[in-house]
């Protein structure tokens, strides 16, 4: 695990339900459960700090670290596309995305296609990016955030004249590369939570190791934002093994939750003037903010 990657991580899963401020002593300990040295999580969370996405605020000798809006806003992201439920048919409508930038804008060509693959649009040619999904609202946001209303042209359209719509898939996309990298994880976890399982039925399923494990595999989950577009069912091939993937995520998730908080709480220690209530071991689950 990288360390920035991670703490993205514990504040989406965790740290953002108990009013999105950690002392850094917390954050040590949490990190060193996954072999991340105390030098290597400071040197991270000022890197992010020198980036503009977390901030700091001293009370004593003490440092208690929140993420800015622009981190927040990241965290809100994959959250919310992590724990959705992912539409099942297609309105039919292709979102296409053409944009041309000068070499002088060439860094902020190259955030634009990170920011348009993680949203899930998939390049075509050189400069023109397409997805089935509904995401003007999230297009022009991005738009509207970098400026970017002289290099971007945005447009729907519900009929390609040149390609079959399994061929602009293909295209965009290898989905029967991801298909297999869902059954690694598959493979992985099944395996894991069929261990969970019998340990708690057993009563020997610590909080520790379930904070642990629902870190690391929502951690690992995460990485297919990267590379999933999400698209409804009609476009999906035969053998799709992304559902079966998301039903285990769940069940190890729904399994473990409740320890992994207490676990969680055990080492955690907000601002001495935080006005948020504790849980008190509550499961703190995303999933109850579901949306479709």
């Amino acid at each position: 695990m990288k360390p920035r990657s991670l703490l993205f991580t514990l504040y989406g899963e965790y740290v953002q339900y108990y009013g999105g401020e950690a002392w850094v002593g917390s954050l040590i300990q949490f990190m060193k459960r996954f072999g991340i040295s105390e030098s290597s999580v400071r040197g991270a969370i000022l890197r992010m700090v020198q980036k503009d996405l977390m901030q700091v605020r001293k009370i004593g000798n003490k440092s208690y670290y929140s993420f800015t809006a622009e981190g927040k806003r990241q965290i809100d992201d994959g959250v919310e596309r992590v724990y959705s439920i992912r539409r099942s048919e297609w309105d039919g409508m292709w979102r296409i995305l053409t944009y041309s930038f000068p070499e002088s804008k060439r860094e902020l060509r190259n955030e634009v296609r990170k920011e348009l693959t993680w949203t899930g649009f998939g390049a075509i040619s050189n400069s023109t990016w397409v997805s089935p999904n509904p995401l003007e609202s999230r297009v022009l946001e991005l738009m509207e955030r970098y400026q970017l209303q002289d290099y971007i042209t945005l447009f729907s359209s519900s009929e390609v004249l040149s390609h079959a719509n399994e061929d602009i898939v293909n295209k965009g996309w290898d989905l029967q590369q991801i298909s297999k990298e869902y059954e690694q994880f598959i493979e992985k976890y099944q395996k894991i939570f069929d261990e969970l399982s019998e340990k708690a039925f057993q009563n020997t399923l610590t909080d520790e190791e379930c904070f642990i494990e629902r870190t690391k595999i929502v951690h690992e989950y995460r990485k297919f934002l990267f590379q999933d577009p999400g698209f409804p069912n009609e476009l999906l091939p035969a053998n799709w093994t992304g559902t079966a993937a998301r039903e285990l995520f769940w069940n190890i998730h729904q399994l473990i939750s409740i320890p992994a908080v207490r676990f969680f709480e055990s080492l955690y220690e907000p601002a001495p003037d935080s006005q948020v209530e504790p849980a008190r071991h509550k499961a703190v689950n995303p999933f109850d903010k579901i949306q479709v």
